[in-house]
């Protein structure tokens, strides 16, 4: 992304599935790909899983929309500062405390964020989000990347088949860590020769 900067701009929306895909977070699933993350990023630290399972990931989608109103470098790092404190330290991110206790450790403007934390602008915004990817964009499932008019850019991942609960398979691993920084830059290019707005947007 530094690479780009100032000529594509990056824009996250939220997509809760929990409300516009198949429910919160199914650690059964979650915990079966785990490893298959842990391959295409070696950098990433990942814990088990303990007793305290989130029910639900909206207060994290309204914390990263909060920190996201301080600034986009800012809202970005918070948001993966979520992800850590999920996969990497077992964290608790449907809890409001535990957003509040993330926000104070990041050093967010506390007025700043508590003021939309708490007064429903967050939750309105993240569910309007989430609307606009499903019923204008058709977005099904995250990460969905695109260009500003909707067309699909699709990240070199490796896929897995799952079946009653297993993975039977494994789609070839295309890239892994630093290696997948040349197919993040040809999305980027994309963008560049695609349309004058040059924007890209991921749900």
């Amino acid at each position: 992304m530094p690479e780009y900067e100032g000529r594509v701009r990056l824009v996250e929306r939220a997509f809760p599935l929990e409300i516009y895909g198949g429910g919160p977070p199914d650690r059964q699933e979650l915990e079966l790909e785990i490893w298959l993350a842990a391959l295409q990023e070696p950098e990433a630290v990942f814990k088990p899983f303990g007793n305290d399972w989130p029910t639900t990931t909206l207060p994290a989608f309204e914390a990263a929309w909060c920190a996201f109103q301080q600034g986009e470098a800012i809202g970005r790092e918070f948001d993966l500062r979520i992800r850590r404190a999920f996969f990497a330290e077992g964290r608790n991110i449907g809890q409001r405390e535990v957003m509040l206790d993330l926000a104070r450790e990041a050093g967010l403007d506390m007025d700043h964020f508590t003021r939309y934390f708490d007064n429903g602008d967050a939750r309105a915004a993240v569910i309007e989000e989430g609307r606009l990817g499903k019923e204008v964009y058709n977005v099904r499932g995250t990460p969905t990347v695109m260009l500003s008019d909707g067309t699909k850019l699709r990240h070199r991942m490796a896929y897995p088949k799952i079946q009653d609960g297993k993975i039977l398979s494994v789609g070839r691993l295309p890239c892994c860590g630093e290696g997948c920084y040349e197919a993040t830059r040809g999305l980027f290019e994309k963008a560049l020769q695609h349309e004058p707005k040059k924007n890209i947007q991921e749900q």
